[in-house]
């Protein structure tokens, strides 16, 4: 177990694709923009929620019980290198011309690793079978061009070395 402290400057972010048809269409937008490591990135955020849901009783002012109930992994990541990249993982062949017909949405994993070089831990947080769920372009007057991209990941995992 480590107690060490991170800082944004220690961290990377890194892509891959599950080796499923979502997977795919992923590796193909991470191909073409050599997307493996993700540069330029700021306020990355990851909240997980759980609905807990509490069982009142008719005439008992505190819950009787807590009920655990549907877990959900998503959040955000803002990029200051606008080029198309993660416009493509959101929409995935759509973003070039609208398709006839459906089409695969892609999905993909991120991986946020966090590394302290003086005492050589290594934080690794997982996030499996993501998809964006939105974009956003915010150019500002006197400020970095920035984009932002909301996510919802299937499950996610954490190793501590």
């Amino acid at each position: 177990m480590t107690t060490d402290v991170y800082t944004g400057a220690d961290g990377a972010i890194v892509l891959s694709s599950p080796q499923t048809a979502e997977g795919e269409a992923a590796q193909g937008v991470l191909d073409q923009y050599e997307l493996a490591t993700v540069g330029r990135v700021q306020d990355v955020r990851v909240e997980v929620t759980t609905d807990v849901r509490a069982y009142h009783e008719i005439g008992q002012r505190y819950a009787t019980q807590l009920r655990a109930g549907n877990v959900t992994v998503r959040g955000s990541i803002g990029r200051a290198y606008v080029n198309g990249a993660m416009i493509g993982l959101l929409l995935g062949e759509a973003r070039g011309a609208r398709p006839a017909a459906s089409w695969v949405q892609p999905a993909f994993n991120i991986t946020v690793r966090l590394a302290n070089g003086a005492s050589g831990s290594v934080n690794t947080l997982t996030l499996h079978d993501v998809k964006l769920e939105n974009w956003v372009y915010n150019l500002p007057e006197d400020e970095f061009v920035m984009e932002r991209v909301g996510f919802q990941a299937l499950f996610l995992t954490i190793a501590e070395e």
